[in-house]
């Protein structure tokens, strides 16, 4: 066998390593996948369990606020809204409050973020985004989160009842 014939043998032989290593890599890429989604999705689940509870026991507190589950493309949660009017001197004004708590979609990003927007009265109150990579997220620190963003709701709601 000639020295070119060598070389050429073991250029091939190097190619298939190679197109193995890329095989074997994205299987990985494709099994971590679907871990990620997988911890998303079971993480997404209990704290979608707890905003719906938090939100629940804040209705409680504040009658006239209706609660709902949210499922869309924008994520999964719940929200609560209450429309009031406000009556003045030969005026009636509609006053609108909600706070809404969202668990975004699994995104290439593999982040898990919780979103919240609050108005009461017709004037945003709130606007917060919490997040974490998922290969470091846990639920305890999003619900502390969840818990926060309702607590601070009812407290600026209370304020301006």
């Amino acid at each position: 066998m000639s020295e070119f014939e060598e070389r050429l043998q073991k250029a091939i032989q190097r190619g298939h390593q190679t197109r193995s290593a890329v095989g074997a890599a994205a299987q990985n890429d494709a099994a971590t996948e679907e871990q990620l989604r997988s911890k998303h999705s079971q993480l997404r689940n209990e704290l979608t369990e707890h905003i719906e509870g938090c939100l629940r026991k804040l209705c409680d507190h504040f009658p006239g606020f209706e609660f709902q589950t949210v499922i869309n493309e924008k994520g999964w949660g719940a929200r609560i809204t209450r429309d009031d009017m406000r009556l003045g001197r030969g005026t009636a004004r509609n006053e609108y409050s909600r706070i809404e708590i969202l668990i975004r979609p699994f995104s290439e990003m593999a982040i898990l973020e919780v979103v919240a927007k609050g108005t009461i009265r017709n004037r945003e109150s709130l606007n917060r985004s919490n997040f974490r990579f998922l290969t470091e997220a846990t639920l305890e620190p999003f619900r502390q989160a969840v818990d926060s963003l309702v607590l601070e709701f009812a407290e600026q709601f209370s304020a301006h009842a």
